[in-house]
């Protein structure tokens, strides 16, 4: 029993740990004024939200000097993400770490080339481990120079997170190539690289709805693309529609502003899409439910999957089903309410014996109704339900350690007294 016990507040320990270990890089920056543009620089690029989500980083920052160097070159915004993205590790390297490298050398892989845009090898960095205790840096596109050499460590959340700073900034013909404007980008060539070529091809076959989007991905635009699969499902509703209503559809679907994900987290509430046009309403709801992002109409809701590009002005994501606007599919039954219970008869005197009455058949209109097309879970779901989920675990683990704890002590008592 013992045993069981002390399993018990282990267990509540490691829940209460493995919480604790989210980390914020702005914040661990904010600490570090040298780093103060470097940090700027990771929150307008948005990477310092990737950096967040991720649970194995390293950071490796440049100081205000090394950053002046960069920003003198006048970067688009978008090539700044390149390049400073070619600083973030995706593996765990401390100061101790840096300095027993296996064989000497390592190449890590970066947030660069994690998403896709860095041809072959050109998103890895080279690490070595240089003679008289220094770290050389270079990026694997540069030839083999390691330009950069390691100055010290920042900040080590053990095989978490490590912020360390770097003499200079790593160059990269590929990350310091200038990038596309957003009038450039083709957006439906990228979603059809991303598995949403069904609703590239609408979009391409309607010449309105391209041209919105085209127009509106200058001055900002956000995207929510349905997934293949959902997509094909969808098709008879859509082919039914008008001309017009196919034009409304498709550019409801998109957003005239840009929308970061940690943007979209933190604005619930009602959006405005390309179809809004006076009285036509054509918005959707945005809601936070714990890590994933809600979208809905009062005809259905659907979850953001994943991210195609987030290179402001303009964001594309994934959904696993179609969201569908109100003023072009019918909306969900609001479910009646239950029916008042009738007040008891009175019992039946003892000296008369009735037939009880056969209890009536339900009506028809009584039934449930029949349920739409979506998800009906998707219409009750508790819009707080996110936000209860994350609260009732918060407090599970606080009270399971509680008792734990106490348990542990009473244990621990007994033993002392049984001793003594």
């Amino acid at each position: 029993m013992p045993q069981l016990k002390t399993a018990f507040l282990l267990f509540s320990l490691l829940l209460l740990v493995s919480a604790a270990q989210a980390h914020n890089i702005t914040r661990i920056l904010a600490g570090h004024p040298s780093f103060s543009t470097f940090n700027h620089y990771l929150s307008v690029t948005h990477l310092a939200d990737e950096i967040n989500r991720k649970t194995t980083i390293t950071v490796c920052a440049i100081d205000n000097a090394g950053m002046s160097e960069l920003l003198s070159k006048h970067p688009s915004i978008t090539t700044v993400k390149n390049v400073l993205s070619l600083h973030i590790l995706l593996d765990y390297f401390g100061a101790k770490k840096l300095h027993q490298i296996t064989n000497g050398t390592a190449l890590a892989a970066t947030m660069f080339q994690a998403t896709g845009s860095a041809p072959g090898s050109s998103g890895f960095v080279n690490i070595t481990d240089l003679k008289g205790g220094k770290v050389g840096f270079g990026a694997k596109d540069n030839g083999g120079k390691l330009d950069a050499l390691f100055v010290k460590s920042v900040e080590e959340k053990p095989y978490n997170i490590s912020v360390i700073q770097i003499s200079k900034v790593l160059s990269s013909d590929v990350a310091e190539a200038p990038a596309p404007g957003p009038a450039e980008l083709n957006l439906t060539g990228i979603m059809s690289a991303h598995g949403c070529k069904q609703f590239a091809d609408a979009l391409l076959a309607n010449a309105d709805a391209s041209k919105t989007y085209q127009d509106a991905a200058i001055g900002g635009l956000t995207v929510f693309c349905p997934l293949d699969d959902p997509f094909k499902a969808f098709l008879p509703k859509f082919k039914n529609l008008s001309a017009a209503d196919k034009t409304s559809f498709l550019e409801f679907l998109g957003v005239p502003v840009y929308q970061s994900l940690s943007m979209l987290k933190s604005n619930n509430g009602l959006l405005n899409t390309l179809a809004t046009d006076g009285g036509k309403k054509f918005d959707l709801t945005v809601q936070d439910e714990g890590e994933e992002v809600t979208l809905k109409t009062k005809v259905n809701s659907v979850k953001i999957t994943g991210t195609l590009i987030d290179e402001q002005p303009v964001a594309m994501y994934t959904t696993d089903k179609v969201l569908m606007p109100t003023e072009l599919f019918k909306a969900a039954p609001t479910p009646a309410p239950a029916p008042a219970p009738e007040k008891a008869a009175d019992a039946p005197k003892p000296h008369k014996h009735k037939k009880a009455a056969p209890s009536p058949k339900s009506d028809s209109s009584d039934a449930p109704a029949d349920s739409p097309d979506d998800d009906p879970a998707d219409q009750t779901a508790d819009d707080n339900a996110g936000v209860k989920v994350g609260t009732a675990r918060f407090l599970a683990v606080g009270l399971s350690f509680c008792l734990g704890f106490l348990l542990l002590l009473k244990d621990t008592r007994k033993d002392s007294l049984g001793n003594a």
